[in-house]
């Protein structure tokens, strides 16, 4: 939750790391994380393996938390599930005393999403070579390391390599297994986002492991903010772990 803001334990350090050699030669264009410290730590450990961005200044964000809990916060798993048992209720849709409601949590992960499709329509919009990205290009080509393993959703480039996609800004959204999960549905239930094929409704409404990598492709055609297309490429990949 959000109330109880400890560091990574030593495993969740190693997570980092491997997810940092993971996204080595991503290049990101923008980076944000969770204010809560387990977050900033794996974001540091991220950009400090990149091979292109680890001076790259990171945006601190409170709407990228994990669900607030509550009077369950900072307890055993089991105890919460017993709450919701005894209040005839199953997880994760209880919210305990004091905590968030799932519509909450979307609602803050809706705000955040339309605050990004703001920021990549605002890049759009400048002159070629006015905006932050070092090459000085409208477009630019982003390696992304998991081809082989969720080439289901894969979109392709103009050059037909399937590992690489044009776009005016890869941002890296660094945030918490529960939130992620919220948006995800939102995503799917809201946006009508486009899923890999063998994607299982198991897989999609799991929690993503530690460090899971989701991928995401958005398009705004003519800067339109009310009708995104969004296609998941990957979701919750872990094959660094």
């Amino acid at each position: 939750g959000q109330g109880v803001d400890e560091p990574l334990s030593a495993t969740g350090f190693r997570q980092a790391d491997a997810a940092g050699v993971f996204l080595s030669n991503v290049k990101f264009t923008h980076v944000f994380s969770s204010d809560l410290l387990r977050a900033k730590q794996t974001c540091a450990a991220i950009l400090g393996k990149n091979k292109f961005c680890r001076d790259l200044e990171v945006k601190y964000d409170a709407r990228l938390r994990e669900r607030k809990y509550g009077v369950a916060e900072g307890r055993p798993l089991a105890d919460l599930k017993a709450m919701a048992k005894d209040a005839g209720e199953q997880c994760p849709s209880f919210t305990p005393s004091g905590g968030e409601t799932l519509d909450e949590v979307r609602e803050r992960a809706r705000d955040f999403f339309e605050f990004l499709c703001q920021l990549a329509v605002g890049l759009e919009q400048k002159e070629p070579g006015a905006s932050s990205r070092s090459s000085g290009t409208p477009k630019e080509q982003f390696v992304f390391p998991w081809t082989n393993h969720c080439s289901e959703g894969e979109p392709s480039s103009e050059g037909g390599e399937s590992s690489k996609v044009l776009l005016d800004a890869n941002m890296l959204v660094v945030s918490h297994g529960a939130y992620m999960r919220n948006w995800i549905g939102y995503f799917v239930s809201d946006l009508n986002c486009t899923l890999p094929a063998n994607l299982t409704k198991s897989q999609l409404s799991s929690v993503s492991p530690n460090t899971g990598v989701s991928h995401f492709v958005v398009k705004l055609e003519n800067g339109n903010l009310s009708k995104p297309e969004i296609v998941c490429v990957c979701l919750n990949q872990d094959s660094h772990l």
